[in-house]
């Protein structure tokens, strides 16, 4: 059985192992794959996988032979799914690994808002502290998060590791979500509407899917019902904010800062007003990248296949 990764180095730039693969047939991994060369690589392979390339209705019609897809993500908009479901391939994605990484990664951004840790390490290393003439200086704001109110926007898996984190730092949290489970409630959590979490909070995060009635909700009309001073973070999905409208309320003070891993656009268009904004932290989508959370992805990704060659798919996006 040949297995093909089309894009195997963003899960594997070299510290990870194929060995799990490779135990369940001939496997060749490309580290990257542009379009007009995917149906060469993939050739008479039965098992593809792939990150982020992108495989349309017009491709997948030319891969009839292919019988499993794994997305090595979570998201898995880059398949055609309705069009697999057509053609007989089973899609899979790897839903759970990342909730430990991306809520710590939220908090990374939160207290580098709070304290600007790096640009204090930058100041030192100029020279900035052995020439002051006091024992201790600070160039912005420094801000505790204990007492404050984070708003949490999506109380998935990641959502409640964000609350749980959020409740140990002595925050008091307002969160919103279609479907809530009214059992997480407790004195430090409540569910509330929309409206009431951006007039709350002190902080809000994202959490939640990108769906057409998600796109664009950070949006100047919201953000004038948040608490002048308000932090946001999103380590979710970019089109979530209009970066236009946060820019301004960035530059204008209205948000104090704001903490992004993701944009619209990825990789960054060098004319998104983020790049530009006041107070505004943005990496390049890693929140998800630790080793751990890798090989979780990577050990999942194998399980998927080995239950679809045992009969019983599971993980699947186009059931």
């Amino acid at each position: 059985m040949k297995i093909v990764v089309l894009d195997g180095y963003t899960l594997n730039p070299g510290d990870l192992t194929w060995e799990g693969l490779e135990e369940l047939g001939e496997v060749t991994v490309y580290d990257r794959t542009p379009e007009e060369k995917i149906i060469e690589r993939v050739g008479n392979a039965e098992i593809i996988y792939i990150n982020k390339t992108v495989l349309k209705r017009e491709t997948l019609e030319k891969l009839s032979h292919v019988k499993f897809i794994g997305v090595l993500a979570t998201g898995y908009n880059v398949v055609d799914a309705e069009a697999a479901k057509e053609l007989g391939i089973v899609a899979t994605n790897i839903p759970t690994y990342g909730t430990q990484a991306v809520a710590q990664f939220t908090f990374a951004l939160l207290l580098e808002i709070c304290h600007h840790v790096g640009e204090h390490n930058l100041s030192v290393k100029r020279g900035e502290w052995s020439k002051s003439i006091d024992f201790c200086y600070w160039k912005y704001p420094l801000m505790e998060l204990a007492g404050k109110t984070m708003g949490i926007i999506g109380l998935g898996r990641i959502g409640q590791e964000v609350a749980k984190i959020a409740q140990a730092f002595g925050m008091y949290v307002v969160a919103f979500a279609n479907h809530p489970q009214k059992e997480l409630e407790n004195e430090k959590l409540k569910y509330v509407d929309m409206d009431t979490l951006f007039e709350k909070s002190d902080v809000i995060s994202l959490h939640c899917p990108l769906f057409e009635n998600t796109r664009g909700m950070i949006n100047k009309e919201n953000i004038a019902k948040m608490k002048d001073g308000v932090m946001i973070l999103n380590t979710s999905r970019g089109a979530l904010i209009v970066e236009n409208d946060l820019a301004e309320a960035l530059n204008s003070g209205k948000v104090a800062g704001a903490g992004v891993d993701v944009l619209s656009e990825e990789p960054a268009a060098m004319d998104n007003p983020l790049l530009t904004a006041k107070n505004c932290i943005i990496t390049p989508h890693i929140a998800w990248a630790p080793k751990e959370a890798r090989e979780r992805l990577m050990n999942i990704a194998i399980d998927n296949l080995k239950e679809f060659l045992a009969g019983k798919p599971i993980n699947m996006v186009n059931i």
